[in-house]
């Protein structure tokens, strides 16, 4: 099942998140070579970010978004998971 996370950036998350881009990037880049990533991206008025993943349950999915490096070191400040449904386009 697919679960939207949206996460919420700190206020002075332009300057902490260069210092762990490369591993909050590699991170999702293993997730994306697993075939369980849908998506991800910052938003561009620098609110947050956008990440969508395939996981086994909520449980699942919530661990992922406390674990990031991001959330680890204050770049997010707040992460919301939420089942999604992929309806289009249809695989």
């Amino acid at each position: 099942m697919y679960y939207v996370i949206i996460a919420h950036d700190a206020e002075d998350s332009a300057e902490t998140r260069p210092l762990y881009r490369q591993e909050h990037r590699e991170r999702l880049m293993k997730r994306a070579e697993e075939g369980r990533l849908l998506l991800a991206g910052p938003f561009t008025d620098y609110s947050g970010s956008l990440i969508i993943i395939d996981a086994e349950s909520e449980e699942e999915a919530q661990t992922f978004a406390r674990t990031d490096p991001y959330t680890i070191h204050g770049v997010y400040t707040r992460v919301e998971v939420r089942p999604f449904k992929k309806v289009f386009p249809e695989d």
